[in-house]
């Protein structure tokens, strides 16, 4: 009988001198079957939720009690979406609520990019001691200070300036935009950190070479460092935009009869209901997530079309969590 000799040699196993496997591509095989099957259950993981809510939002009142009805509707209905639309006023509501979310976003990037800047590049008294600040002011509950924020709008007097208690902004888009303008918002700690970060990796040279050539501070940061910072910009504005969009707790705290997207969602199924348009509590749910995912979707849509520059910014800046 002859004997068989088997040799492993450079990922190669050959047996009597013929190759009977490749062990190199055995293991990237593995290893891209083994990629595939994490991103598949992370991609699971975060996009179960919204099809669900999608796929509740076109269900109808017999789906509701059909209990062979689990995720895809029998009997699919754009009705929810109607409804949510009329009580909702959607139009009105979402234009309040663009505008308000562009107003705060484009001054929170304007502030806090200008902060960091200083904070990168500028040596001055206290540096240190108030950028810790800064930092600090991200672990601190913004339930510690909402009532002060509260007294202060509804008797902002400007430092005592303003006669007879001041005036009253509460029910305004100013409690928002006067903390945007001044970079002293919630996440603003967040944003400054950002930037700060990006133009502390930025050469000094740029900015040698633009002083030698008769450029001024301002010059310099509006027209070399601005344009090297631009994949830091567009997080921070997504970021901003994302959160004020989303929010409701500091909206219904400031604009609580405003007709802004989070506050009609939030009196939606109360107002269906109250109009008997729907005959059990669980069906206001049908038509919450329907509004619900009405407010996703232009996230999404912004998402889409700015992933890859999104993408590009968290690797640059080096963001993570």
């Amino acid at each position: 009988m002859a004997s068989l000799v088997a040799k492993v040699s450079y990922g190669k196993l050959t047996i009597n001198g013929k190759q009977v496997l490749n062990l190199n591509a055995v293991s990237s095989f593995v290893y891209r079957v083994f990629r595939f099957l994490i991103i598949v259950g992370i991609s699971y993981v975060i996009l179960f939720p919204l099809i669900v809510k999608f796929s509740s939002s076109i269900m109808t009142r017999t789906d509701i009690w059909d209990t062979s009805v689990v995720i895809i509707p029998k009997y699919p209905s754009m009705n929810n979406y109607r409804l949510a639309y009329r009580f909702m006023n959607f139009p009105v509501a979402f234009f309040n609520s663009l505008k308000l979310t562009l107003g705060v976003s484009v001054f929170q990037l304007i502030s806090c990019t200008i902060v960091a800047y200083g904070f990168a590049r500028f040596k001055f008294f206290g540096r240190g001691l108030w950028f810790s600040l800064v930092i600090f002011s991200l672990i601190i509950p913004p339930e510690m200070i909402l009532i002060p924020l509260y007294l202060n709008f509804r008797f902002f007097d400007l430092w005592g300036i303003l006669p007879d208690g001041g005036l009253n902004l509460l029910g305004t888009n100013w409690p928002f935009l006067l903390p945007a303008m001044t970079a002293a918002g919630f996440k603003n700690g967040l944003y400054i950190y950002i930037m700060r970060q990006i133009f502390k990796g930025m050469p000094k040279e740029l900015e040698e070479a633009a002083y030698v050539d008769g450029a001024g501070p301002f010059r310099t940061f509006f027209t070399v460092m601005l344009p090297g910072a631009l994949h830091g910009l567009v997080i921070v504005f997504l970021f901003s935009f994302v959160w004020q969009w989303n929010d409701f707790s500091l909206t219904s705290f400031y604009l609580p009869d405003a007709e802004v997207l989070p506050i009609a969602l939030s009196n939606l199924a109360r107002n269906v209901l109250g109009d008997q348009y729907l005959h059990a509590p669980v069906e206001g749910s049908l038509v919450n997530n329907a509004g619900s995912f009405m407010i996703i979707f232009p996230i999404l849509v912004v998402y889409a079309f700015l992933q890859r520059y999104f993408v590009e910014s968290v690797e640059r800046t080096g963001l993570t969590g």
